[in-house]
């Protein structure tokens, strides 16, 4: 990890392209799918200000470059996870 800003930008610009995909399925699907993205878009919001708030409070006690690495590997699985249930 470069620092802290660089990976604030990683963070939000990756919830900023998930966003725009529901954003596409919600204009372009169904009536169900409609009702789907809304809470997909609860959820990325969620996922982007949680992990923002973490990464400019790390926990105590835990050594910074393991903290980090642990932050984004969780990171990562949740924004899979949401881009699962956008192909599902």
């Amino acid at each position: 990890m470069a620092n802290k800003r660089k990976l604030k930008k990683s963070i939000t610009s990756t919830c900023e392209v998930i966003f725009s995909e529901v954003v596409a399925v919600s204009l372009y699907g169904t009536e169900d799918q409609m009702q789907q993205a809304e809470t997909l878009l609860n959820s990325i919001i969620k996922l982007g200000t949680e992990y923002l708030k973490r990464v400019s409070h790390p926990e105590p006690g835990m050594s910074p470059k393991k903290y980090y690495k642990d932050l984004i590997d969780k990171f990562t699985a949740q924004a899979q996870e949401i881009i699962d249930q956008i192909g599902a």
